[in-house]
């Protein structure tokens, strides 16, 4: 999506604020993806996205867990894989109310459909976010040692996100 006069902003402003009447009632979820958006973005300009990668990788990181609210009312809970299967349906119907193109929201659906898949990243959009949200969860699910030495092992690949990564968690690998 090109930046014509701030067009791209004022739509992912729309989109944040969409979010939050989506999760009304459930700061912990609003302020998860409020953060996952902020350190994508920090990671994607630092890695030096496009604009429309850029674009879609924030508008991503608003809506990844847009799955959680239908899997735990379908299932009663909402791990990883049930995100991924309940997110897309939701996310598109959101992003095509917002008048987003189709090849965006598609890629945006994507990413929604698999941000917890870490074995099939096929670009720097997908990574990012799976980075992004690795550093916002590793904070909320207060993670062991162990753990969080793993994840930086195996999920973090960008050097904007490892640098950040060792900031957050005054680590040095």
């Amino acid at each position: 999506m090109i930046d014509d006069g701030g067009v791209s902003q004022r739509w992912l402003d729309a989109l944040c604020q969409k979010m939050t009447e989506y999760y009304s009632g459930d700061p912990k979820r609003i302020l998860h993806f409020i953060e996952v958006h902020s350190i994508a973005k920090k990671i994607g300009v630092c890695e030096k996205l496009d604009d429309d990668t850029l674009f879609i990788l924030e508008a991503a990181a608003y809506v990844h867990d847009i799955g959680i609210k239908p899997a735990e009312q379908k299932y009663g809970k909402a791990n990883g894989k049930l995100q991924e299967q309940e997110g897309p349906t939701v996310a598109h119907q959101m992003l095509s109310e917002l008048g987003l193109e189709n090849y965006i929201i598609d890629r945006i659906c994507f990413l929604v459909g698999h941000h917890h898949t870490y074995d099939k990243i096929d670009g720097l959009d997908y990574q990012i976010l799976v980075e992004a949200d690795f550093l916002v969860n590793i904070y909320e699910d207060n993670l062991s040692d162990s753990a969080i030495r793993k994840a930086f092992d195996k999920v973090f690949k960008t050097d904007s996100g490892k640098e950040l990564f060792k900031i957050m968690y005054d680590i040095n690998y």
